[in-house]
């Protein structure tokens, strides 16, 4: 990609929008550190959390935060509540012109959310991480949610005929374009970890992979419910699946920005 061209795709504001739910031993050291880290490689950037009915001292913890912390931007999700429905709402209410949509248990790795900005500003559209390929890991996944995990990435990848192994991951990166190119956005829950990248790539916007590393949680609960979303993830994966093959492709990108490498690339 030439200068010019890398000089038009620059990015100018960086939203992390972090659903979070009744996490009050994790969600100050979540923000502190993604803070931190932010400033110290200077990316520009605001910190979307989305309180999602949290009935502990989750909100009053963000309050304090936010005397401390000026890029923090708190906000409470209205009802109906639902982790998809806080991922919508945090993205109605950022003012980046890229997006990294994060877990509040820090789980997810905030020097990964660096390299995500870093490769959105190559001029790609999407920036999907992987657990899965080289450069990547997992400390302490339990078995039966790695295995599941690993099925249903394989469906994906046989489904929709893609390279990414690692679709059901929330923690990735977006242009904000891309946001407002795959709405309207119906999931209410988990399944928006899916929707939102398979409707990326359907519709024609460029992609990447690069690795991250996930730590399971040290504190609280885990709020995804395995035997309540089963359906709920074919439902989104069927219902793209439609657009992608009997849309006529009413939806698709009708203008592509060119990228580094060709899109879809897995690499």
């Amino acid at each position: 990609m030439s200068a010019a061209s890398l000089r038009e795709t620059e990015l100018k504001l960086l939203s992390i929008v972090i659903p979070t739910r009744d996490e009050e031993g994790c969600i100050a050291s979540t923000v502190e550190h993604l803070h931190i880290e932010l400033r110290l490689h200077d990316v520009p950037h605001e910190i979307v959390v989305v309180d999602d009915g949290s009935t502990d001292r989750t909100w009053e913890i963000l309050q304090d935060l936010r005397t401390r912390i000026t890029t923090l931007s708190p906000t409470r999700n209205p009802r109906p509540n639902g982790f998809g429905r806080a991922v919508s709402w945090g993205l109605a209410q950022m003012s980046g012109d890229a997006v990294v949509i994060m877990m509040a248990d820090e789980s997810d790795d905030c020097r990964d959310v660096v390299r995500y900005w870093n490769r959105l500003n190559e001029g790609y559209d999407c920036v999907f991480g992987s657990r899965f390929i080289k450069g990547g890991g997992v400390i302490d996944y339990p078995k039966i949610k790695l295995f599941l995990n690993r099925l249903a990435n394989l469906f994906l990848k046989v489904l929709f005929r893609i390279k990414l192994n690692d679709t059901t991951n929330a923690f990735k990166a977006y242009r904000k374009e891309v946001i407002e190119g795959c709405r309207p956005l119906i999931a209410p829950h988990f399944n928006i970890t899916v929707e939102i990248p398979l409707k990326a790539i359907v519709r024609g916007f460029s992609w990447t992979t690069l690795p991250i590393t996930w730590r399971n949680r040290r504190t609280g609960t885990p709020k995804l419910k395995i035997r309540e979303m089963g359906s709920r993830y074919l439902f989104i994966c069927l219902y793209v699946w439609l657009e992608k093959y009997f849309s006529a492709g009413d939806y698709k990108r009708k203008e592509r920005r060119s990228a580094a490498t060709p899109h879809g690339n897995g690499t």
